[in-house]
């Protein structure tokens, strides 16, 4: 496949993006305010709870049945690597910058958690309306990467809530508790400075996480112990905290709409019963598939200018040193990339994934692809660096337009 041909179908996919997210960071600015905090919120809102789940669930259940779906095993081991690699190389990262206390829960989750879902889905169907697309007719290729991408948002979600969110919270609790140590201790009664007395200060917000409270559960019992017991109280709760069930909080962060969607277009696409009631042109309920499809164009449209909204915050956050920002970006495009060609080609050596080069491409590119967005939405959970994770978002983002230019042509190259 010719080289022009390759970078012409890597550069317009991104190019379209960029347009589109520049339209977002438009309309975002003071002097339009046409997409102003609350605008940004209902079509955020909008979007999740609807466009989403409707387009993840009808790619799925068009393209996935009992037999293809045994095919894309790999796909959540995939996953799985490139989260566990970009935490150890985001520990490098902080080990060689020592980046604040309060900075390292976001270096681990900007490192650990790509976007695996939005950039897909507006990357891909571009990629493959593309003449020089090497992965055949853009109808086939549409429906199939609409399909992968739509599992990778599933899985990416679920991984992001379970193993990035408490990678996160712990390295975040850590800072919280090394901000109260830091608190100074005086006489409760005292009034100094001019502040108010006790009985004027409000009471305190209750905690925003539920592990705060039981953390710091933890820390009375061992303020309470003795001093020959703080080895033995500490492992106990530790361990009757890896026993203890999901609460329901957590299972509602699991279970995103988006999930649900998948789950859905699976059961949809595996049971044969369901699927000829709903799928394909002589369906007797055709007429819902067709809807869910239409209300799911909404979603490609809807991310790409709210990514462009959410990434204006960054001109207006504090600073943050250049050498965080760019131990991100190497380990993102760069370290990543390298991680998933070897993992890619040596699963592919071994016959562990089929040799079909669109799904090969997709597992490629999720190793280069910028931070996860919900990162910032785990930052402001935790009421920690969340400046600071607008302009990281910012300048990744900015540089995705050149990285996932550079490695689409080299991963389609690869699989042609």
């Amino acid at each position: 496949m010719k080289l022009v041909h390759l970078f012409l179908a890597a550069t317009f996919p991104v190019l379209k993006l960029i347009i589109v997210t520049a339209v977002g960071s438009v309309l975002a600015l003071n002097r339009f305010g046409v997409l102003g905090n609350d605008s940004k919120k209902h079509l955020n809102n909008v979007t999740f709870y609807v466009f989403n789940p409707a387009l993840i669930s009808t790619y799925l259940a068009k393209t996935l049945t009992s037999k293809t779906i045994a095919t894309l095993w790999f796909m959540p081991l995939n996953i799985l690597l490139a989260s566990i690699m970009g935490s150890i190389l985001a520990w490098l990262v902080i080990q060689i910058t020592k980046p604040p206390q309060r900075l390292r829960a976001l270096v681990l989750g900007c490192c650990s958690a790509g976007n695996l879902g939005n950039i897909f889905l507006i990357i891909i169907p571009a990629i493959c309306k593309e003449k020089g697309s090497p992965f055949g007719a853009p109808d086939v290729c549409n429906a199939y990467g609409m399909a992968y991408a739509s599992l990778s948002l599933a899985i990416g979600s679920i991984y992001l809530w379970s193993y990035v969110y408490n990678v996160m919270r712990i390295s975040s609790n850590k800072t919280i508790q090394g901000n109260e140590q830091k608190l100074p201790i005086d006489n409760p009664n005292k009034e100094a400075d001019g502040l108010p007395s006790k009985s004027c200060i409000e009471a305190p917000l209750p905690p925003k996480e539920g592990f705060r409270s039981e953390e710091n559960a933890g820390q009375l019992a061992l303020s309470y112990s003795k001093p020959g017991e703080d080895v033995k109280v500490s492992w106990l709760l530790k361990f009757k905290k890896a026993l203890k069930l999901p609460s329901r909080n957590s299972l509602k962060k699991l279970f995103t709409p988006s999930t649900i969607g998948a789950i859905v277009g699976l059961f949809i696409g595996v049971v044969p019963q369901i699927r000829w009631l709903l799928i394909g042109d002589s369906a007797p309920l055709r007429v819902v598939e067709d809807s869910f499809f239409l209300l799911g164009q909404g979603a490609i449209p809807c991310v790409s200018l709210v990514l462009g909204v959410n990434l204006t915050k960054g001109l207006k956050g504090s600073g943050v040193q250049a050498s965080v920002i760019v131990g991100v970006v190497l380990v993102r495009y760069v370290l990543l990339p390298l991680f998933g060609i070897l993992v890619v080609k040596g699963a592919s050596h071994i016959g562990l994934i089929h040799s079909e080069p669109l799904y090969r491409f997709v597992l490629l590119l999720q190793y280069a692809v910028p931070p996860a967005m919900n990162i910032g939405t785990i930052t402001q959970l935790f009421g920690v660096a969340e400046n600071e994770c607008s302009i990281i978002m910012l300048w990744t983002y900015a540089l995705a337009s050149v990285s996932l230019t550079l490695w689409s042509i080299l991963f389609m190259w690869l699989v042609s």
